[in-house]
């Protein structure tokens, strides 16, 4: 059996920048222990899967566009959400499947999640807004991260406030010395060129550090636009590769807005 394979770079700015996902297009689903061993062949922080096919539970499409059943796979467990890897099979099913619609939704573990593209070939993803609760700084996270906290939050993952872009971009996790979390670690601050930075951490779900975490975003936009009294924020994830959003926050939903960049298509055998 022989499996497509796109790798797509989502919120890209330029080449090799943005977060890489593994697109694997599938006619029916695959044993789950086998699409966790393409993951971790693929070795990408997410390898996302979609079929046509959509579950009982998913009921009526919600429009005339293309709609499928979307799941995301680190290289280590299956994840209820990831935004970028959504980005990244919206581009490949607009760009290959269907060039005629401008937007394609996903039945996944979070909901209905929807995917459109503009007429300057950008992507808005609409996910929804995740909420936070402040809480005390965990003292064995803070010095994992080796960083000096302003605030602290907790909801699908850790929010670690700081006081500068500079101290975001020079943090040195030790992953060893991290505590079990639900999912990973934000780490963020107010930007100087962007409203907001941030870093994303994971390495409990096989993600040490992610290059841009849309997901996240569905987290830690709903925060800063309560503290900047804003609905529309730019935000920058600080990793090597680096990425940037534009984000809107519109009721109980959060907008990103980013280009994706294609990489690769190639083809995986399956043994029999």
């Amino acid at each position: 059996m022989e499996v497509l394979l796109h790798q797509i770079d989502a919120f890209a700015d330029a080449p090799f920048s943005g977060n890489p996902a593994a697109v694997m297009p599938l006619p029916t689903w695959l044993p789950d222990a086998l699409l966790q061993q393409l993951a971790e062949e693929n070795n990408l922080a997410e390898t996302a899967f979609y079929t046509s096919e959509l579950p009982p539970d998913a009921g009526a499409p919600p429009g005339e566009w293309p709609a499928f059943h979307l799941r995301w796979f680190t290289p280590a467990v299956e994840v209820d959400m990831c935004g970028h890897a959504t980005l990244a099979a919206a581009t490949q099913i607009i760009e290959d499947v269907h060039p005629e619609h401008d937007r394609v939704s996903f039945y996944t573990r979070s909901g209905w999640l929807h995917v459109d593209r503009t007429d300057d070939d950008e992507y808005v993803l609409d996910l929804p807004a995740l909420a936070s609760v402040q809480v005390e700084p965990d003292p064995a996270l803070i010095a994992a991260l080796g960083i000096d906290p302003v605030c602290a939050h907790t909801g699908q993952d850790e929010v670690i406030v700081v006081a500068t872009e500079a101290e975001v971009r020079d943090a040195t996790p030790e992953f060893g010395a991290f505590p079990v979390l639900r999912r990973g670690v934000i780490l963020t601050a107010p930007g100087t060129a962007t409203d907001i930075v941030s870093r994303f951490f994971a390495p409990g779900i096989g993600v040490p550090e992610d290059p841009v975490t849309g997901s996240a975003h569905a987290q830690l936009i709903p925060l800063w636009c309560r503290d900047l009294g804003r609905t529309t924020l730019s935000a920058r994830q600080l990793s090597r590769r680096g990425g940037t959003l534009r984000a809107e926050l519109t009721d109980d939903r959060v907008l990103l807005l980013g280009r994706c960049r294609r990489y690769l298509d190639g083809v995986v055998t399956l043994p029999d």
